[in-house]
């Protein structure tokens, strides 16, 4: 646990936000469990970035039950013996879907959600991270993964403001916003020590990490 506080932490973001990486690194510095999403795995995933009207239906159906059955094994993990560090919320998930789908294919999609949902713990901590669409741009080109290579900055733009307005009301969990344009904790040791800091801090229930500030 993380500093005796937190079983559970869920590390969340728009794409390129860096939240997997950072999920990985706080995993291994913890010895924490990893629960990580699998895009890669998602063989609707690049035709999507193609044509999103055809195939954005069973690309967020696919990611849905993906979420599901890893939040089913969840359960079955021993959270009291060691900490999990996640790189995704299900609850999140209908942003995408009310950004990407018909209201047909939404309304279809919200029955199979409330039919589907697992009764799953709520994280003890979520970190969520924040950047300039231009610069999430700019990541997303510099890994230069194939099937992003589609993703625009108008998509990414609206992505990065729908998780805004979801994290403003966000009350499940704690929340630590952290401003990633000028916070390098995957390269940098010192950064890094910077938000681990920071997270032994956190006391309320929503609070704001910015180094430019």
């Amino acid at each position: 646990m993380i500093a005796g506080r937190y079983r559970y932490v869920a590390v969340e973001g728009p794409i390129g936000a860096g939240k997997t990486s950072l999920t990985r690194r706080l995993a291994e510095h913890y010895q924490a469990q990893l629960l990580l999403e699998k895009p890669e795995a998602n063989p609707f995933l690049e035709r999507f970035y193609s044509d999103r009207k055809r195939y954005a239906l069973p690309t967020q159906l696919f990611f849905l039950f993906q979420r599901v059955q890893q939040l089913e094994e969840l359960r079955q993990l021993d959270l009291f013996g060691t900490a999990l560090f996640a790189d995704f919320l299900l609850d999140k998930d209908p942003l995408f879907a009310r950004l990407t789908l018909a209201d047909d294919e939404l309304r279809l999609y919200e029955q199979i959600l409330a039919h589907l949902k697992p009764q799953t713990p709520a994280p003890d901590l979520v970190i969520y991270l924040q950047a300039n669409p231009s610069v999430l741009a700019e990541r997303v080109a510099r890994r230069a993964n194939p099937i992003e290579a589609r993703i625009d900055e108008d998509y990414l733009e609206a992505l990065a403001a729908s998780y805004t307005r979801y994290f403003h009301e966000y009350d499940e969990a704690p929340v630590l916003i952290v401003n990633t344009e000028h916070l390098n904790p995957i390269d940098s040791p010192d950064d890094f020590a910077l938000l681990l800091e920071r997270i032994g801090r956190l006391r309320g229930r929503r609070e704001y990490f910015n180094l430019a500030a």
